[in-house]
């Protein structure tokens, strides 16, 4: 198990109860979830910014289509 978790088996044995909490983006300020974001990997980063720009695009073109479709 130490080998699998990359610890010492002192430190399992020893273990102080210091697990990372769940962190919850929607519950956090506008900068708050920016730093936290900037915290990852770069592959990671890139990643929730492709998905940020694809829904931003999507929500674009539905509101062209709803106000032009309206507009018939």
């Amino acid at each position: 198990m130490a080998h699998l978790f990359n610890l010492t088996t002192d430190q399992i044995i020893n273990y102080d109860d210091k697990i990372p909490k769940e962190i919850i983006l929607e519950d956090k300020t506008a900068v708050e979830q920016m730093r936290l974001i900037q915290q990852l990997d770069d592959d990671d980063k890139q990643t929730i910014f492709k998905l940020i720009d694809k829904m931003l695009t999507n929500k674009k073109f539905k509101d062209f289509f709803q106000k032009n479709v309206a507009a018939l």
